[in-house]
């Protein structure tokens, strides 16, 4: 004991207790029970398919699908697949939860009304709490950048330093001759402003596009009840839209929630163009594939007279 505690500006956070819902999948149509559990600090974020007994690490390079979700693959068992894991993961950070298992008793965590807000209001009705274990978060060192396509219409990613702190994300979003158009959005990520502006923007998709996607065994439980669908010009959910750029503030969510499974908050700057779940799993995967671009950063410390618990060493993704 040398007579200090380390205290942190960010110190690691999981739930105070136990608390679930139930729904159905967007993409399976099947019903969807789910329970946010607290952790031990340094647990991560671990997704349970709890009717198979296996837990699924929320991380970049356990994404094995990317097609209209994020879907997380437990490594060498195929049939352990949790769909849909972006709209609670981005509820997750923005409540800045390092720990947690996340229970599932079937293949997708259920949509609910298609944004995060049903899982933020989860999280309030549960409660945080700290642990005495400091928070770590990954820090941009240089411009990373992925692309798909070529020419204007290419649509891209990209992280760099961010010399202000925390996490700033700005992205554009086009689709030509429908209500959506051209949006554009830029914020710092917070959990005021995740909260304000992002948390309760619905999933959307267009609507001549429902009856190929339910042939290839995807949107089977999609409905105008959890998702906005767009006809041309027009919004079919009779409430309309929650906001003008409700289009550009969810996926700004996917990216919040795609981003998430870097295993730690980041510290960086994110640009895109057109970009979706697949360019947002290629950009973390491009970012740790080079040393030279990212390092782990630890809050600074400050003394009190108390004495000092071993902090365990965490675990780079």
């Amino acid at each position: 004991m040398d007579g200090s505690l380390a205290v942190q500006t960010g110190r690691r956070k999981t739930l105070k207790a136990p608390i679930g819902c139930v729904g159905v999948g967007l993409h399976s149509g099947q019903r969807a029970s789910l329970t946010l559990n607290p952790a031990p600090a340094g647990t991560g974020i671990v997704f349970r398919r709890s009717d198979l007994g296996v837990d699924i690490a929320a991380r970049f390079d356990w994404v094995g699908d990317t097609r209209l979700c994020t879907a997380l693959i437990a490594p060498g068992r195929p049939e352990a697949r949790i769909g849909t894991v972006e709209h609670v993961m981005a509820a997750l950070f923005a409540c800045g939860i390092d720990d947690a298992v996340v229970a599932v008793d079937g293949p997708e965590v259920p949509i609910m009304d298609g944004s995060a807000a049903p899982f933020i209001f989860l999280i309030d009705c549960a409660g945080t709490v700290e642990s005495l274990e400091p928070r770590r978060r990954i820090e941009v060192l240089k411009t990373v950048r992925v692309q798909a396509g070529e020419g204007p219409g290419a649509a891209w990613a990209e992280l760099s330093p961010n010399l202000t702190g925390g996490f700033e994300a700005s992205l554009g979003i086009q689709f030509d001759g429908t209500a959506i158009g051209r949006q554009t959005m830029n914020l710092r990520v917070t959990e005021n402003s995740f909260r304000a502006l992002l948390a309760d923007a619905r999933t959307f998709t267009l609507a001549q596009e429902i009856q190929q996607l339910r042939a290839v065994g995807l949107a089977r439980g999609g409905s105008l009840s959890n998702a906005v669908v767009v006809d041309g010009d027009a919004v079919l959910n009779p409430g309309g839209l929650r906001h003008p750029e409700e289009f550009v503030r969810h996926k700004l969510l996917d990216v919040v929630g795609d981003l998430a499974m870097a295993g730690a908050p980041l510290r960086a700057r994110f640009r895109g163009e057109r970009s979706g779940h697949a360019l947002n799993n290629r950009l973390l995967r491009a970012l740790f594939a080079d040393p030279t671009a990212w390092r782990w950063e630890q809050d600074e410390v400050v003394s009190l007279p108390f004495a000092r618990p071993a902090l365990r060493e965490p675990v780079a993704a």
